[in-house]
């Protein structure tokens, strides 16, 4: 199974500490895309925002600085919001990259689990799901090797269109990225797509049902077996008590924040707590209890790859650094 990291470049002040400045924070990801890289992972990936709280609003660009910096590591956005691209442009960004990298690009492509985009492009959020399915069947028609004639309802037509620059020796990986809605599992698996879950909260085991729809539908398609990844919260430290100690207060600041735009309630210790738990979906500890945690979920999912996203709040550049050493030093040799 491949591991790796994800990033959004988070912005977050936590006690007396201010937040860095946008800049800083994207220096901080290229250091630790390269430890990932280093730690012998096999992937990072870095999402789309476009918030005061996050400054990563370009992946493709961001990816680009991590390619020329490392030689071996996936590269991958986390996710691309689609909705509110251009599929084309979407396309050029990521051939461009898989060219600089030697042939290591990929685009998760999602609908946004943020809405910020949408007005800031000029989309309506009331066509939120016609404007994914729109332009993931263009992206799909783009990177065929042959001339795109294309006509729908939020661009401009194409006749006879090549775009440029192609990828190299394969097409340009696409994975679908999902929070767990059961049509957007069905189109991937329709459509022969890798998919990758989001688990944010809950018990990762309720996401099987998922998966077993995912594989119906990717036999209904005709298609072969495809990834499955996993996107989840979580960080390492040497001990239990340490690992808490630096994780908690930054990811309660995070998803407080966060819930009361969407109407939650403030997280508490006790939330914090049996996120944590075995059966939980935080993957926060020592080495051997997060893979223990990984191994779990790959059994349970049937995963190819899991993605460890630890500055869910702004954790110390030397914290997260540390992290990745023990993510690639300890848990990947006991999960692998």
């Amino acid at each position: 199974m491949e591991l790796g990291l994800t990033t959004f470049a988070e912005l977050y002040p936590v006690g007396d500490r201010p937040a860095p400045s946008a800049g800083e924070r994207l220096r901080q990801v290229v250091e630790e895309a390269v430890a990932t890289e280093q730690a012998g992972l096999d992937v990072y990936g870095v999402g789309e925002h476009h918030r005061k709280d996050f400054a990563a609003s370009a992946p493709a660009m961001v990816l680009a600085a991590i390619a020329a910096r490392t030689e071996r590591i996936q590269l991958t956005s986390a996710v691309t919001v689609l909705s509110s691209d251009d599929p084309v442009r979407v396309y050029q960004d990521f051939a461009t990259l898989d060219g600089l990298s030697n042939g290591r690009a990929e685009l998760m492509a999602g609908r946004g689990s943020f809405t910020e985009s949408f007005p800031l492009f000029g989309y309506d959020l009331s066509d939120y799901d016609e404007l994914f399915e729109e332009k993931l069947a263009l992206l799909l028609h783009v990177r065929e090797d042959k001339p795109v004639t294309w006509d729908g309802k939020f661009r401009a037509p194409l006749r006879d269109a090549i775009i440029y620059p192609r990828t190299e020796n394969r097409p340009l990986p696409v994975w679908i990225a999902v929070g767990g809605s059961p049509e957007s599992v069905v189109r991937a698996g329709l459509l022969g797509l890798p998919l990758a879950i989001a688990i944010i909260g809950g018990q990762p085991a309720r996401f099987k049902p998922l998966v077993d729809l995912y594989h119906r539908a990717l036999a209904e398609g005709g298609h072969e077996k495809q990834p499955v990844a996993v996107h989840a919260h979580g960080y390492i430290a040497d001990t239990d008590e340490q690992a808490v100690a630096d994780f908690y207060e930054p990811y309660a600041l995070a998803m407080s924040t966060i819930g009361r735009e969407r109407g939650w309630g403030p997280m508490t210790r006790a939330q914090f707590e049996g996120l944590r738990s075995k059966e939980g979906s935080l993957f926060v500890g020592t080495p051997d209890y997060v893979a223990e945690k990984v191994a779990d979920i790959r059994d349970t999912l049937g995963l190819d790859r899991f993605m460890l996203h630890t500055s869910v709040g702004t954790l110390p550049h030397e914290k997260v650094l540390h992290n990745i050493e023990l993510l690639g030093e300890k848990v990947a040799p006991q999960v692998r």
